[in-house]
Parts: C-alpha cells; structure tokens; sequence
C-alpha cells in the first residue's frame, strides 16, 4: 500500500488541519479541535450540523460554508464521531434558534448523534433528519434499512439553503423528511478500498468483476456481476432507481447527480452521466438540474454512483440558493 501520510493514526487529523488552513477564510476549528465549523456564524439561524467518519471527503466538511453546514463532525476513517464531539458543535453553533442534525442512516452514526441529541435535550432544541437514500441496501451490513449515501449531499444543500433564508427548526425537520423521500442512490464499484490502518483492500475482484450496490464505507455490494459496457452499467442502475421510486414521479422535474467515490477519472463521470441522463429522460422523468463530480467517497475506491432527486418549486429554488464552501459554490 501506498499513501501520502505520516502514520495511519495521525492521518486524519494532520489532514484536517491542513483543510482548515486552506480554507480559512471560510472555516475555522470549533472548540478543542473536536469539528470544522463555519467562520462566520449567523445568529438567530438554526445550526445545521453533520458529520461521520473520515474517508468520505468533501462530504462533509468540505460543505461548511454559506448555505449549507454550520459544523461538521469528523471520526477516525469510516467510523463514526464520538457524542462529545457533536455536543461540543451543538454547544458552540447554536445562536438561538437551535440545531438540525442531518445524520447518515449507519448504525454507529445515527447511535452517537441521538446520544448527544439526548444529552443536550434540556438546554438546546435539536431535531434529526436521518437520510437513507441507498436504493440498494435492505438487509446491508452496518445500517438498519436503507444506508445514506450521496443523497446526503442534496440534502444539506437544500436544508443549509432553508436555513439561510430563516426557515425554523420545525419547518428544516418537515422539509428534510419529505425532501428524503424522493432521493435515490445506488453505487457501482470496480475495486475494494485501500484502508490505511489495515493496508488492506476491504474486498477484491476479479479483472471481469464489479461490485453492485456498494455503500461508502468500503463494505461490498449485495451481488457480484460480471463487468459490462458502460451503456450496460448506467441501465442496470437508471433501472434499479426508477424500479424503487415506482415511477410515481414521471413529468416532474429532477435533479441527477453522478458522484465518483474516490479512484474514478472524471471523463468516466461524465460519460455514466450521458448515458443516465438519456435513459432516465427516455422515460418522461425532466432533469433539470445536474451535478457530476467527486462529492461522497470511500477513500480510493474505484467506482461511482448515481442519485436521482425529484424536485419540486421549493426545493429547487433552495438548491438554486447561492452557497459558499470549500467543495461546492
């Protein structure tokens, strides 16, 4: 194994540190080092706070900024952060109006954030939007049900850009449930993950091999195909997500994210992304608004997946929200 590091204990937070002198004009370290908040708080805004284990960069500190984040907590590579830490962003973020908390639906995740919501339940109002988003995870390892994945992106975009506009704590929680409701993700991999403190591949392949439904912790899928054409691959998807979401939402505007996790070159990005687009419009969905790009990753991971998000007028005017962080503006 190769790596650009010191020493596997030391990796995440010398590369914390380095994230927050890059972008200092927008984030600074809250209190002891235990998060990346935003520089500038806004008080009287409700405090929207994410966080999970490292190795999934940008997500989630590389979206703390204007429209989006307030805090985000960062664990030891693919592992959740501890209580103290999401206590000590809610301690320090919340202006007044209290904190929404966007938790990815992995078990050790969704655990430490309810523990520090209960923790802090008299003294600061918290709500929690889980997001579970993985077209592709029932009966998957580390999450109870769908896992959240890429769609977490759209979802703090779209609850950072309510808040900023002063949408209240209530109101952020109701948006956030229905706005989860209509995402969905599935990833496809062609290579395990490289684990710094293992030095091993969290799982392995053959040269005719990809591993279908990945999530974004290294785990394998829920089957084993043989390697097919990229028009193959964006169908097998399209129609995984489309299956799921029943079709309900044929005419209504979307939004498609094509998301790389880590080891995937962004003109094979781009080329999944012609493909899905076609094939999804061909099937009466209007895809109004598109990302492509390496936003939720599992460390090196050579794979991608794509994310289908209907929108409707106030979701989508939020994702049109101007935002200002490191990763997407």
């Amino acid at each position: 194994m190769k790596k650009f590091m010191n020493k596997a204990e030391s990796m995440v937070a010398e590369s914390l540190e380095g994230f927050v002198l890059a972008n200092e004009r927008l984030v600074m370290f809250g209190s002891d080092r235990k998060f990346v908040r935003r520089r500038h708080l806004v008080p009287g805004k409700v405090a929207i706070i994410s966080g999970g284990g490292a190795g999934h960069e940008p997500l989630h500190v590389g979206f703390v900024g204007q429209g989006m984040l307030d805090a985000a907590c960062t664990g030891h590579i693919f592992t959740s952060p501890t209580p103290d830490q999401i206590i000590a962003a809610i301690e320090e973020t919340d202006t007044g109006a209290g904190c929404l908390l966007i938790v990815k639906n992995y078990d050790g995740d969704v655990m430490n954030f309810e523990m520090a919501a209960e923790t802090l339940a008299g003294r600061h109002r918290i709500e929690i939007v889980i997001v579970s988003d993985d077209a592709a995870a029932y009966g998957a390892a580390r999450s109870s049900g769908r896992r959240g994945v890429a769609g977490t992106l759209i979802v703090e975009k779209v609850l950072g850009a309510a808040a900023e506009a002063g949408v209240g704590l209530v109101d952020l929680k109701q948006l956030g449930e229905r706005l989860g409701k209509q995402i969905r993700t599935i990833g496809v991999a062609l290579g395990g993950v490289t684990v710094p403190d293992t030095a091993r591949a969290t799982f392995l392949l053959e040269p005719d091999e990809m591993e279908v439904g990945v999530g974004i912790h290294g785990e394998p899928g829920v089957s084993r195909q043989r390697l097919a054409d990229a028009d193959a691959i964006a169908a097998m998807l399209c129609d995984t997500i489309l299956a799921d979401q029943g079709m309900r939402n044929a005419g209504v505007p979307a939004l498609l994210l094509v998301n790389g996790f880590g080891g995937t070159p962004t003109p094979e990005l781009y080329l999944i992304y012609n493909v899905a687009r076609r094939l999804i419009e061909a099937r009466g969905i209007r895809i109004v608004r598109s990302l492509v790009g390496t936003y939720v990753t599992s460390l090196d991971m050579a794979g991608l997946s794509v994310t289908l998000s209907f929108l409707d007028d106030e979701t989508l005017r939020l994702w049109d929200a101007p935002v200002l962080t490191a990763a997407l503006r």
